[in-house]
């Protein structure tokens, strides 16, 4: 008998790769494209002034920086830009000053935002609710309004044209006080109550149960008090008097009124303003971004 011979069956076709996004859900093609493309637009909102001042204070001379199309690479990088915002003006002088200002404030809303945060949320006391309203009506004055008070205010403490006068109005932000307070709020109360009954008062169950809770949120506090304080113009401006106590944004002013033709030395200035917030930034991000499990229970 002659072998039959078995029909031979196609392979089965190749399955196409399934593009999912973290739930599970099919992301077609064309939505995967348009949200690279929107994610790439934001970038260069975002990144390309930062990296356009930075490829300029690297230019020297007799590069021209306004080349069309513009050049981000340097042909000939050089940090003279640099050594020269230093002979202009006592930039380091200027950033000691912002850094003590700064610091300050850090303490200062870390603290402050930490003890009033966990007052307005754990603490049992008459008036509570109406201390809430006050510092979320606090935060829609704005600065302009208040300033010339705060002028008067130092004045009459002799405290003007020194860096204590620069810190005390921004020391307690009445935004960095509700971000704490509802941190604590999503604390489990039966955390507190597990202390309670071990004979912890309320100074133990701050610094011991409800503060470890909540680093990622007094990062952020910290965070947004270095940026306010070290970009803040207006207030160091009107209050100090003496250029040995200006803040960095008071000296870059020099630079941008008497050299505002030299675009290489700006932009070397803006460089050395911008470089501490980054190190801030990068030294703090895994706290910033903790956010969801923060108030869990872990363990």
């Amino acid at each position: 008998m002659s072998a039959v011979e078995k029909p031979t069956t196609p392979a089965p076709a190749r399955a196409r790769r399934r593009i999912a996004d973290e739930y599970g859900r099919r992301v077609r093609g064309w939505e995967l494209v348009l949200r690279y493309v929107l994610l790439l637009a934001v970038l260069a909102l975002t990144a390309g002034p930062f990296l356009w001042q930075l490829s300029t204070s690297l230019k020297g001379p007799t590069e021209d920086i306004f080349t069309s199309p513009p050049k981000f690479l340097p042909s000939h990088p050089t940090l003279h830009n640099y050594a020269r915002v230093s002979e202009t003006i006592p930039v380091w002088d200027y950033v000691l000053n912002s850094l003590k200002v700064a610091v300050g404030n850090v303490v200062t809303n870390c603290v402050g935002s930490a003890l009033a945060g966990y007052a307005l949320a754990r603490l049992r006391y008459r008036g509570r609710r109406a201390a809430t309203l006050v510092f979320i009506l606090a935060m829609l004055v704005p600065a302009e309004g208040i300033i010339i008070a705060q002028f008067t205010t130092m004045r009459e403490l002799g405290l003007n044209n020194t860096l204590v006068a620069v810190v005390l109005p921004g020391s307690v932000g009445a935004l960095n006080v509700l971000l704490m307070r509802n941190a604590f709020l999503n604390v489990p109360y039966e955390i507190e109550e597990a202390a309670y009954v071990d004979g912890a008062n309320v100074w133990q169950r701050f610094w011991r149960v409800a503060l470890p809770s909540v680093r990622g949120t007094l990062a952020v506090v910290a965070i947004f008090a270095f940026m306010f304080s070290w970009d803040d113009f207006l207030w160091p401006l009107i209050v100090l008097s003496d250029p040995s106590k200006y803040t960095l944004t008071i000296g870059l002013n020099y630079l941008h009124g008497t050299f505002a033709n030299d675009e290489r030395l700006v932009a070397a200035g803006t460089i050395i303003a911008v470089a501490p917030l980054i190190v801030l930034f990068a030294c703090l991000q895994r706290y910033f971004f903790r956010g969801v499990g923060e108030g869990a229970v872990k363990g």
